[in-house]
């Protein structure tokens, strides 16, 4: 049978400095999760259930390569976090999955029920791909060895999720231990004596299907993943020199590719489980490489904006369901790219659900003057100045040319002018959040991606 490593988010040292993680209520999300951690651990080994946890010193990439120089592919790998939100009303559990893989998607499925069962006051965000989080990929989702997962206990910003977790912590330790159980199960069969004769691993064979045509080389499928020839990434003209982190097994003499890693290389990566085939696209209706160009003209139509914003914060559109529109319109007339500042728009709002720096009825979309110590930035009559505003300061970043539209922007003139034309060069100029760009330009793909674009 196999084992089950637990790891507490947060509280080891990246770099020199130990991250807490969220701090909120007199808490850190680190202390919080290290307690809970701890009665995992504990409850699992009372039901004679192997398991073993990294040390709570460990970087993200230490507790990676710890796990994976211990884990066989019969493992499950877990880390629990919380979720922070400066709207304190935003609340609930959910899981994170590996993308496109429908057997970890129910496993991660199975892992959060069996938490809310135990704990029914807590709400269910549900199990989602890690494209979803924020920077549009996470490490504790790609980069084990194991089957692995990453699960929120809730928001710790939010007063009630840190009252549940500190007053029913056991029932949240006895929660997940009954959804590892079931997950360890569900991997390795109920029988915890091994066969005396070693079995060959045999992987399941796949259909490969390139720029939609089926490919002469035969996938793998391996712990529920989609893996292809490494021959194939060459004659794709990729280089993974810079992307370490891509897992690659050698089976049969051939050494195989983890697909869905490739999606950060710009390779669009989808699973059609009726012919078990993996997708492979790499030509698009927009250059990949151009997507953090500010100034341009965006892809995406008024429709696929809105759908967009539906499939994240359907209640949004009830009051900023013109939001499309105004964007497009706006965007055209100083030459800015909407589907960039649309997507902006949603990395700073959280998908218009906004929060304690900016009120949704100052109509200021883009954080503008906002700097937080309840400074809640610039304020603006309607939706159009407001808009109008956050596609001014882009321009002021990314061009020198003169505004079309009356000036509306309070910070415009603030703005040495053209200093950032790519997304990439706002971070530490418009947000001082270290993954700011990554956030922005994982939220593109995900428009894109819903769009049928890439």
């Amino acid at each position: 049978m196999g084992k089950i490593f637990v790891s507490a988010g947060h509280g080891g040292f990246e770099g020199t400095f130990r991250d807490p993680g969220a701090i909120a209520g007199g808490t850190t999300e680190a202390a919080e999760l290290i307690a809970t951690r701890d009665l995992i651990v504990a409850e699992l080994r009372s039901r004679a259930l192997p398991v073993e946890a990294p040390g709570d010193d460990l970087s993200l990439e230490d507790t990676v390569n710890w796990i994976n120089a211990r884990a066989t592919r019969q493992d499950v790998a877990l880390e629990i976090h919380m979720d922070a939100f400066n709207n304190p009303d935003a609340r609930g559990a959910a899981t994170y999955y590996i993308a496109n893989n429908d057997i970890r998607k129910r496993q991660a499925e199975l892992l959060l029920n069996a938490l809310v069962r135990r704990v029914p006051e807590l709400p269910s965000r549900g199990a989602k791909p890690d494209t979803n989080a924020g920077v549009g990929r996470l490490a504790f989702c790609r980069d084990i060895v194991p089957a692995s997962i990453l699960m929120e206990l809730g928001f710790l910003t939010n007063p009630q999720d840190r009252r549940l977790i500190q007053t029913r912590r056991r029932d949240y330790a006895i929660g997940i231990a009954d959804g590892l159980q079931m997950w360890l199960s569900d991997i390795t069969g109920v029988s915890p004596t091994p066969s005396p004769t070693p079995v060959p691993t045999v992987y399941p064979e796949i259909g490969i299907n390139l720029n939609g045509q089926s490919y002469g080389e035969k996938g793998i499928i391996v712990n529920g993943n989609a893996y292809i020839p490494f021959d194939l990434v060459d004659r794709l003209g990729i280089s993974l020199d810079g992307a370490p982190n891509i897992r690659k097994i050698r089976y049969q003499n051939i050494v195989f590719v983890q697909a869905i890693g490739l999606r950060d290389l710009n390779v669009s990566v989808t699973w059609d489980n009726s012919t078990r085939t993996v997708n492979l696209k790499t030509i698009f209706k927009v250059c990949p490489e151009n997507i953090d160009r500010i100034m341009g003209v965006g892809n995406t139509s008024e429709l696929q904006l809105l759908m967009f914003l539906k499939n994240n914060n359907e209640m949004a559109l009830t009051v900023y369901g013109d939001l499309p529109k105004l964007y497009r319109e706006e965007a055209a007339l100083e030459g800015v790219n909407h589907d960039i500042a649309f997507s902006q728009m949603c990395v700073e709002t959280g998908f218009l659900r906004f929060g304690n720096d900016v009120a949704p009825n100052q109509n200021n979309f883009a954080g503008i003057g906002a700097i937080g110590n309840s400074v809640n930035g610039a304020k603006f009559p309607d939706q159009r100045t407001g808009v109008r505003a956050h596609i001014q300061h882009l321009k002021a970043y990314a061009s020198t040319a003169p505004l079309i539209q009356p000036l509306v922007d309070p910070r415009f003139q603030f703005v040495t002018r053209g200093i950032a034309p790519l997304v990439s060069q706002l971070t530490g100029r418009w947000a001082t959040d270290a993954l700011y760009d990554r956030k922005i330009l994982a939220t593109i793909r995900r428009l894109y991606e819903s769009a049928g674009i890439l």
